[in-house]
């Protein structure tokens, strides 16, 4: 089935289910601890053995030699396997830097390069310390601000250089009567969710199975397939529940590939659990920025001139982190620049982090906009109001689906309390605390990708819902219950969904903010297709008939659904050209409040709002927590998270949790979200869009912002610690 045009009205605009507020049906099975992850898998195979990964002391150069006999000796030592037992490195999978394994060559710290197979874990952490290895280090790349000046334009579409101009920028910005220049920076971050890499790797023959943790199950099967040479049809990935994975679980990583070599080795299931302080400098993180914001208005606040350049680095020099992404579609301006430069670097992996790009890119743009406001004299929010723009203006040929930024911006200074907010920075105190506060908009794209499902109704009234789309902790059992349940008018007990397994038709997967809207696009389908062979069977057109609490009414008749026995029916859902004359994004006004203290310099968000355009809401409580969620990791950006880079060694230091900072619940207080009553014709037939990644974009930079107006001091350098500002605070007596 393929959406080809504007949605006109239909059963969701009537929904009973859909968009109503629904406790997760996964809920009780993740809190009682029945929702089986990855490596506690242990009834899907007998034998399972225990891997564990050995990384390189090195961040470039190669292996000289490999002393693995004590290892073998070791008690319960079944197996070792090494890099070295391939002369190449294996072949990438979908969007790898560096190999996962094999070969002498090392690319990165803490690679991959043996594991140690053990029948307990004790064991195998043991014995992988009697490894010796000696190593051939070479100099390599390891500070970006230092690379950045040489670092050549990055590819954009078609190969071409990401340089996109509009109108004469430099002539626009000279003659400016009020303009600003400011660079900003943005440390390297981890994704550092909740349950590690993990997979359990068993043969059959020349069949794999993998029960794994990975948000994208139909990129892992080609992905293994190629790493490993084997047809694809060859392997099976199951991942039902996923402990987090904000982007850093979108392609397979070492963890699987290991494991299955290390499996295919001792002729039995091995699992492997990759220990923390392993995987931020083994797999992959959100790459550092370094970026330029001009920005050139009349006296009146319309921009007339903006130019927004960014420099990131990584492993090959490509694939960095675009910071501009989110410049051309959220303010008007005729005069426009956008660059993105991209370094080589022999660091860790940099690739996609929840809203790769745009979370970083408005922690520029974003405090970019108040400085320029303060320039001008002129309120924060008027000055992104005075410039909202008619048509995309990097693209002003091209329309907006819909677009209510300006409402967002409006009914959260409402909801907040803007009025209170002191103009003049530093005026607000409370006792000891500077308060002050911040605002910034949001964008992110509304993608859609092609999604399938299966449906079977089971003969007692009830159905059960098949699809490789993932739960990554967002709430997709949910919504995708809600979507079969409202389409085949039954209660939503009646439905029960499977997730995560590449025997089930392929989703569009977790990622990108694409999720929601897609996979219940291909839901609907499906359901769609199963409504036709019920009236085919029963002799009615299913596209005409009612189908509702359980029954089905066409004309005089009705039915029961469980008369129609135990029928199936896949579907899939594509997406037509006609969207590609749309600019579909969703937008959001982020707020927040904040208290300095005016002797320690410590910061305390006191309170946050995100108003939200997302088109139709699913769900709103999953839809409010995965927005909070996302403000959450921005606190973390604005205050605290940063990868600290040994500029000598090349590897980040921090790589476990206990020196890398996460925001934990004393650091959050109340957050409120508000979703406007939308919907997007657009996008897809439930004109729903998603708010996974739009939470993250902007909610930093309002941050950034309030801090900024409690001291009066602007800290263009992320995270903004108290080092950053401490002397520069005013002195109270």
């Amino acid at each position: 089935m393929e959406f080809n045009a504007p949605a006109g009205e239909n059963l969701f605009d009537k929904a009973k289910i859909v968009g109503k507020s629904t406790p997760r049906i996964d809920g009780p099975l993740k809190t009682t601890g029945k929702a089986p992850y990855a490596y506690e898998r242990h009834d899907v195979v007998a034998g399972q053995v225990y891997g564990y990964i050995v990384g390189a002391a090195i961040a470039k150069g190669r292996i000289v030699s490999m002393d693995t006999a004590a290892a073998r000796k070791a008690p319960g030592v079944v197996g070792v396997i090494s890099t070295l037992d391939h002369a190449k490195p294996l072949p990438p999978g979908m969007q790898n830097n560096a190999p996962l394994f094999g070969g002498a060559q090392v690319a990165h710290y803490h690679q991959a390069i043996a594991c140690v197979i053990a029948e307990t874990f004790e064991q195998a952490r043991s014995a992988a310390a009697l490894i010796l290895t000696r190593y051939d280090r070479a100099p390599g790349a390891f500070d970006l601000a230092r690379a950045a000046p040489d670092a050549p334009l990055a590819k954009g579409d078609g190969g071409k250089p990401d340089r996109a101009t509009l109108g004469d920028f430099d002539k626009a910005f000279a003659a400016a009567p009020v303009k600003i220049d400011a660079r900003y920076h943005t440390p390297d971050e981890s994704h550092a969710m909740m349950e590690p890499f993990a997979t359990i790797a068993a043969w059959e023959g020349e069949k794999l199975t993998v029960w794994t943790s990975n948000q994208m199950i139909a990129w892992a099967k080609k992905s293994l397939g190629t790493i490993l040479g084997i047809a694809a049809e060859n392997v099976r990935v199951d991942s039902p529940y996923v402990g987090g994975g904000f982007g850093g679980k979108l392609f397979i990583r070492a963890d699987a590939v290991v494991a299955a070599l290390a499996a295919k080795a001792v002729g039995r299931p091995v699992k492997i659990a990759m220990q923390r302080p392993l995987m931020i400098n083994n797999a992959t993180h959100r790459h550092a920025t370094i970026q330029r914001v001009r920005i050139g208005a009349e006296q009146d606040g319309r921009i007339t001139a903006i130019a927004h350049e960014n420099w990131s680095g990584n492993l090959g020099g490509e694939d960095g982190e675009n910071g501009t992404l989110q410049t051309p579609k959220l303010y008007a301006g005729a005069n426009r620049l956008t660059a993105n430069y991209i370094a080589t670097l022999d660091l860790p992996e940099g690739n996609a982090m929840r809203a790769p790009g745009e979370a970083s890119g408005h922690l520029a743009l974003e405090v970019a906009m108040d400085e320029l406001a303060e320039a001008l004299g002129m309120d924060p929010i008027e000055l992104r109001i005075r410039n909202e723009p008619e048509t995309v203006p990097a693209t002003p040929e091209m329309r907006f689906s819909s677009r209510n930024l300006v409402r967002c911006l409006r009914e959260g200074a409402d909801k907040f309390g803007w009025s209170r907010r002191s103009a003049e920075p530093g005026k607000m105190r409370e006792g000891n605390w500077l308060i002050g506060m911040g605002v910034a908009a949001g964008y992110r794209g509304g993608p859609t990708a092609t999604s399938g499902a299966r449906v079977r109704l089971t003969g007692d009234g009830g159905m059960v819902v098949e699809t490789d789309m993932t739960d990554i902790g967002t709430g997709t059992y949910t919504i995708i219950a809600q979507t079969a349940a409202e389409t085949m008018g039954l209660p939503l007990e009646k439905v029960r969904v499977t997730l995560g397994d590449s025997a089930f038709p392929a989703s569009a997967g977790s990622g990108g903010q694409w999720g929601a809207a897609s996979s219940t696009a291909g839901v609907y389908a499906a359901c769609l297709n199963l409504r036709r062979a019920i009236g085919q069977k029963l002799g009615f057109n299913g596209e005409d008939a009612t189908f509702e609490n359980g029954r089905i009414r066409t004309g005089a008749k009705s039915f029961a659904l469980a008369d129609a026995g135990t029928l199936s029916a896949e579907g899939e859902m594509t997406f037509g050209k006609f969207k590609s004359d749309y600019e579909v994004g969703t937008y959001a006004g982020h707020f927040c409040e904040v208290a300095v203290n005016v002797y320690t310099g410590e910061t305390r968000v006191r309170r946050m709002l995100a108003v939200c355009d997302a088109g139709r809401i699913l769900n709103p409580l999953s839809a409010r927590s995965q927005v909070i969620g996302a403000m959450v990791m921005s606190v973390g950006a604005a205050l605290m998270e940063d990868l600290a880079v040994d500029k000598r060694f090349g590897f980040f230091v921090n790589h476990d949790l206990a020196g890398y900072e996460v925001p934990v619940h004393a650091d959050i207080p109340h957050q409120d979200v508000i979703f406007l009553d939308t919907t997007d014709a657009i996008v897809s037939p439930l004109k729903a869009k998603g708010v996974g990644e739009l939470g993250i974009c902007g909610p930093g930079a309002a941050v950034a912002n309030a801090v900024y107006n409690a001291t009066g001091i602007r800290v263009r350098e992320y995270p903004l610690t108290l080092d950053k500002y401490l002397d520069k605070l005013p002195r109270y007596s």
